[in-house]
């Protein structure tokens, strides 16, 4: 007996309606030449319909056409009632062949190119139901499509359903009646779907293989398997996650990014910039979906304190994309990186950018939700290190009614804003997975971002809960985080011993992976150079202060820590130059000249009328932490704040331009 084949996707037929009959034969004829993927396929099926309004293959045409096009909501919106219509006239012609399909392989292999088209009309409608957020129409198309009985599940009917109630897991059968009422339950029924399609796969098995040859189960099973690795991952079953993984991978079937997502979940941050970097040498099915690489490895890169790497990818894929979906998940990766490169005017506007844009969630698990709190929380981290800047930049801010005036502004904003974060989060019932476990494969936010939301509210309770962490999770390489919030929470609780406990600790045992997780060692750093100076212990102090320093300079701005700093000035000297290094005086930063810390190179020269001031850091064994081209600059205002940044390794333009409101 010979094998169906189940990939061919011919789409010519034999007329067979009686009504119109010549004009149906016509359309059939003109199909031959006449791709669904054509240029010209729309016009095609407006012409189709004018000889036979009644007949399918022109709405499939006009629908598809719609459909392969569409980049945005109303693009996929405009696209369903055409190829509902596709749906409901094919159906009406050929509904009780359909439901015989599998009575026999003549009678398959007779209709099989009329199940094709039905096939392309279906699976496009899903996907234009699943691309603006319609879960209720793609599990009635799915149980309609369950309805006919097929042997084979050529629509993945099972493991569409189980990917509908994971993405919808936050909520209920409120707001959408076939879902249940927790996420744990809904999780249940994603599971239930993937070992029901098994073994709707493995009844079936005997028939299919004499049809469509032997083996053919295997490929459908590793599409099951594809959404039980995720599956399981959320679930924090990693030992199974981890096995599915190695059977995808055995056959060639492995998503390299889910597979990195779930590296970085465990920890192993290394292993999953490679595996990323991996997804992105694979061609997507599509441009209009999100390419989550492009959104996590810039993330990964920040960790790394490699925020200019991110910078740099996140521009890269922001010009490649355009405005098609994922346009505003990429400038919410390019507002992390600039905040981590200490660039807050170019953060706040790609955030702003990111909340006008009105985004499609397409090729992901990421929704709609997880995309407001997104932008909500690095709004919330925002506007702290816009306050923390302009204490940084004026030191005596407590005495200047202008800061005075400027930090009361911004704490109301942040308040504000952490408020109405909290609020939803209060609501959210996958907060705990989310937010609080940390580095979780479907979060969209870091465990930095969580501490700038959670440090206002609880401390003692987010303590307590962090500290039983260590005890309940299984991720041997996130222990060290667990403790580090802990220690933070302590420090905002004003458990200041009880915190240098756990930091000593954390120093004297923590092995990691230094290149890859400096933001860690950064905020380690941090905490024991705030504890050790609680403590008034002024030589642990400035050594992890200096430690923070050559980490992640970036930090210092914003960490309320005064560094100690020499200061070497050469080249040219006037008037202009003066008035910045006088300006240099109110920065945050105890100057001084030849001493035990790391010292600040900066050289003037005057070019024409303008000035370029390069500057060199080096720590106090003589190791160069940055060396850049500095600034050109024209007039002094501003000029010694910028400045002042730039020493930490912030990245900007060459060129210095004052903002319209310094003063």
């Amino acid at each position: 007996m010979g094998w169906l084949c189940i990939s061919c996707l011919c789409l010519h037929g034999q007329p067979l309606a009686r009504v119109n009959q010549s004009a149906r034969y016509e359309i059939d004829a003109q199909r031959m030449d006449a791709q669904l993927t054509d240029d010209d396929a729309l016009a095609k099926g407006k012409s189709f319909q004018k000889l036979d309004s009644t007949y399918y293959v022109g709405y499939l045409y006009e629908g598809y056409f719609k459909y392969n096009h569409s980049a945005d909501y109303l693009g996929y919106k405009n696209a369903i009632p055409t190829l509902e219509k596709a749906r409901v006239l094919i159906e009406a012609q050929f509904n009780p062949e359909f439901k015989k399909l599998f009575s026999s392989l003549e009678y398959l292999t007779h209709y099989y190119d009329r199940f094709q088209d039905y096939y392309t009309i279906c699976n496009a409608l899903k996907e234009c139901y699943d691309n603006i957020e319609m879960p209720d129409s793609v599990m009635s198309l799915l149980n309609h499509l369950a309805s006919y009985n097929f042997k084979k599940d050529f629509f993945g009917i099972y493991y569409h359903r189980a990917w509908t109630y994971h993405r919808n897991r936050i909520f209920t059968s409120q707001a959408h009646p076939f879902l249940k009422n927790t996420v744990k339950a809904n999780e249940q029924m994603a599971f239930k779907y993937c070992y029901d399609g098994l073994a709707f796969i493995h009844q079936n098995q005997k028939v299919n293989d004499e049809w469509f040859g032997p083996d053919q189960s295997l490929a459908d099973e590793l599409q099951i398997y594809h959404y039980l690795a995720l599956l399981h991952c959320y679930n924090k079953n990693y030992d199974s996650c981890f096995h599915y993984y190695q059977i995808l991978a055995k056959y060639g079937m492995i998503s390299w990014n889910n597979y990195a997502g779930f590296q970085a979940e465990i920890g192993n941050f290394n292993n999953a910039q490679q595996f990323f970097q991996k997804d992105l040498s694979i061609s997507y099915s599509g441009e209009n979906v999100l390419k989550e690489p492009y959104y996590y490895l810039p993330e990964l890169y920040v960790y790394a304190g490699r925020s200019k790497d991110a910078i740099s990818m996140c521009d890269q894929i922001i010009q490649q994309n355009g405005s098609r979906p994922g346009f505003g998940w990429y400038n919410l990766a390019l507002c992390r990186s600039f905040i981590y490169d200490a660039q807050l005017d170019s953060a706040a506007y790609v955030l702003n950018k990111a909340a006008e844009f009105k985004e499609l969630h397409i090729g992901t698990t990421l929704t709609q939700e997880q995309y407001d709190f997104t932008i909500n929380l690095l709004r919330v981290n925002l506007l702290d290190h816009q306050i923390e800047q302009i204490k940084f930049l004026n030191k005596g801010w407590w005495y200047s009614p202008i800061r005075l005036y400027q930090l009361g502004q911004l704490k109301a904003k942040k308040l504000m804003a952490a408020y109405n974060v909290c609020i939803n989060l209060a609501y959210n019932p996958d907060r705990f997975r989310m937010v609080y476990d940390l580095f979780c494969s479907e979060a969209t936010t870091t465990f930095d971002e969580g501490w700038y939301l959670m440090k206002d509210f609880s401390p003692k309770y987010f303590a307590e809960k962090y500290h039983d962490y260590q005890s309940t999770d299984k991720r041997k390489n996130i222990q060290r985080y667990f403790k580090l919030l802990e220690a933070k929470f302590d420090i905002q609780g004003g458990q200041y011993s009880k915190a240098r406990t756990i930091l000593e600790n954390l120093i004297q045992t923590t092995k990691l992976d230094t290149q890859n997780e400096k933001l860690f060692l950064g905020r380690l750093y941090e905490a024991l150079a705030f504890v050790y100076d609680k403590a008034e212990n002024k030589g642990n102090r400035n050594f992890y202060n200096n430690m923070l320093y050559e980490t992640y300079p970036q930090l210092v701005p914003f960490s309320g820590l005064q560094l100690m700093l020499n200061l070497k000035i050469s080249g040219s000297s006037d008037h202009i130059v003066r008035k910045v290094l006088g300006d240099l005086e109110d920065l945050n930063i105890n100057w001084v000249y030849n001493q035990q810390a790391p010292t600040v190179e900066l050289n003037f020269e005057k070019r024409g009328e303008k000035y370029q001031v390069t500057i060199k850091v080096t720590s106090i064994n003589g190791q160069t932490i940055f060396d850049n081209a500095g600034l050109i600059f024209q007039r002094p205002e501003g000029v010694a704040q910028e400045l002042g940044l730039r020493i930490f390794n912030k990245g900007g333009n060459l060129v210095y331009q004052a903002a319209p409101h310094e003063d």
